[in-house]
């Protein structure tokens, strides 16, 4: 099956970047990266989820790379950066912490948005002096932060120890998902997606997940099962905004709201009636919003305020 098989019409489908580059992690691991948008523009870095890529940031890419250097990449064994033996926390903490020295310039600010895992990678890597050195601000969409199996209502039962064994064979399948049919389609957007998704928004997710090969969807299944971060929420010291649908079965609103609470700056905490985990997705042009405004407030501002301040240096001398 093909690593990249996602739609090529439509909001959906990826714009293609201005430029790509290759990024070696701290073991080797290599990363594909995508830039888009006018250099030295105001940056925002994407972070995906498990068993997506770059792809499903398309909306977010062509909205903002107007006028924003747009920086996306693939976590390793995703989209095109190749597996890696090495899965977990701190491995996701070193690519990303690669990626902002590759494509940022010493001491300069973006924001960081991250989905899913995604928004798992911001957590583990939040000591990280990379990104305590470039993280203005960070939006974390439909994640958690511990406990995320036990919690999951992708399976109709009751909590408790039945639901999670069932829930956990489920997640870490070996089984290839294989094409994108009509019961792939329904079956992916009863468990990721709002009952109310457009068909374009399910066919999008659909073709993204589906090329996530099965030995990678199931070794980051097994880094999500033990996951635990709580420890490191506390660590995200600048400004955080949560997003999260209320129909999420993946990653149910308990989370974002443990997450509201342990974060030393939480700005808002968006619920969103009726739709699923795939919020970028399901609600591009708020997600959008959402990173479009942090940028102002943490990132322009911080630029303004670096001019001013230049400018004013040069008037005394």
């Amino acid at each position: 099956m093909s690593r990249l098989m996602h739609v090529s019409a439509g909001p959906y489908a990826p714009p293609a970047p201005a430029r790509e580059l290759t990024v070696t992690a701290a073991d080797g691991a290599r990363i594909h990266v995508e830039v888009h948008g006018p250099e030295g523009a105001p940056a925002v870095v994407l972070s995906h989820g498990w068993c997506c890529s770059t792809a499903f940031w398309a909306a977010q890419i062509r909205a903002l790379a107007a006028d924003h250097r747009v920086i996306a990449y693939d976590q390793r064994g995703h989209g095109r950066s190749p597996a890696n033996p090495a899965c977990g926390t701190e491995p996701l903490a070193d690519d990303l912490e690669a990626v902002l020295e590759a494509t940022l310039a010493p001491g300069e600010r973006a924001v960081i948005a991250g989905h899913s895992m995604g928004g798992m990678t911001v957590m583990a890597a939040a000591t990280r002096p990379k990104v305590r050195e470039h993280a203005a601000a960070v939006l974390l969409c439909s994640t958690g932060s511990s406990r995320l199996v036990e919690s999951a209502t992708v399976l109709p039962f009751g909590a408790g120890r039945v639901r999670t064994w069932l829930t956990r064979r489920v997640l870490g399948s070996r089984a290839p998902l294989g094409p994108v049919t009509p019961l792939a389609r329904r079956i992916l957007k009863y468990g990721t997606m709002g009952a109310g998704s457009a068909p374009e928004m399910v066919e999008a997710c659909a073709r993204t997940v589906h090329a996530c090969p099965a030995r990678v969807r199931r070794a980051w299944s097994e880094v999500l099962d033990l996951l635990d971060l709580d420890h490191r929420v506390r660590e995200l010291r600048m400004p955080v905004e949560i997003v999260v649908g209320t129909a999420d079965r993946l990653t149910p609103p308990v989370h974002a709201r443990s997450l509201a609470a342990a974060l030393p700056d939480c700005v808002g905490l968006t619920e969103l009636p009726g739709l699923g985990h795939m919020t970028p997705v399901e609600a591009p042009d708020l997600v959008t919003g959402k990173i479009r405004a942090l940028v102002g407030t943490y990132v322009r501002a911080e630029r303004t305020d670096r001019t001013e301040s230049a400018v004013h240096a040069e008037e005394i001398a």
